[in-house]
């Protein structure tokens, strides 16, 4: 293996764990009621849809989903996990698929498993989301799915 051979596959791990970390960082912004600091793990152009908002363009247009759907939140009664991630990495783009798991306290212990189906880009050496559809998959109650 050559010197250059070598630096690509260096790069392209060095990409994959950038990307890990920061949907880890996005994670952790939800559990810890950092809304506003959630957005920062997104690029101004992106698309979000989660469940039924529909596809959102941009981030003005998709950060009521954090600022005012999910900032009523005050207390931490839920957690998220972002396990078994499937990252490609192509370039200064990537495609990760995760399994989500959140788990509520109140009013009941209830649970809800979905996906993160996300695009990434890097520019300037930062990974950011591109684009993120959350679904859920399955849940401890009828009602919390679909």
């Amino acid at each position: 293996m050559n010197d250059d051979e070598l630096l690509k596959r260096l790069t392209a791990l060095e990409d994959l764990e950038a990307i890990r970390r920061l949907h880890y960082r996005y994670i952790s912004c939800l559990d810890n009621l950092e809304f506003a600091r959630a957005l920062d793990c997104f690029w101004d152009d992106a698309e979000v849809e989660v469940r039924k908002s529909g596809v959102l363009k941009g981030k003005e247009n998709f950060s009521r989903i954090y600022l005012v759907t999910l900032a009523v939140r005050k207390e931490r009664h839920d957690a998220h996990m972002a396990i078994e991630p499937v990252i490609t990495v192509d370039g200064d783009t990537a495609k990760g698929d995760w399994v989500i798991y959140m788990l509520f306290s109140v009013p009941k212990i209830e649970w809800v498993q979905g996906r993160n189906e996300c695009e990434y880009r890097k520019v300037d050496g930062e990974w950011k989301i591109s684009k993120l559809k959350f679904t859920r998959t399955l849940a401890s109650s009828p009602e919390l799915f679909p």
